[in-house]
């Protein structure tokens, strides 16, 4: 777990630091040019498409990890939003506190219900 750790420490630096300096260069100015490159079928496009997808499913396990619960609901709707800086930090937080591979990808609940 320290391995996942260090590295959602890494990536969060990481796209943190990428994200100051694309706000810097384009303002907040995501939504136009993400939807522009979706609606001109590219390959930007594509990309875009393939990562909104990842976002998707990445918020529908967080909150299914939670059971669908109020909070585990919220936080899957921000993964869906936040990407990777949201992502890493719930990362670094549930390998922290998991004691198997297990518990960190089902949640502590769904472990004790398997044995």
């Amino acid at each position: 777990m320290h391995f996942l750790k260090a590295i959602s420490a890494i990536f969060f630096v990481l796209i943190l630091t990428y994200t100051i300096v694309a706000i810097s260069n384009d303002g907040w100015n995501l939504v136009p040019i993400f939807v522009g490159n979706l609606l001109a079928f590219t390959w930007n496009g594509q990309f875009n498409l393939d990562f909104a997808l990842y976002l998707m499913l990445s918020g529908l396990w967080i909150a299914w990890r939670h059971d669908f619960s109020g909070a585990g609901i919220a936080l899957g709707l921000v993964a869906s939003v936040a990407g990777m800086l949201f992502f890493a930090v719930y990362l670094f937080v549930v390998a922290g506190r998991a004691n198997t591979i297990d518990e960190l990808l089902l949640g502590a609940r769904k472990t004790k219900t398997i044995e």
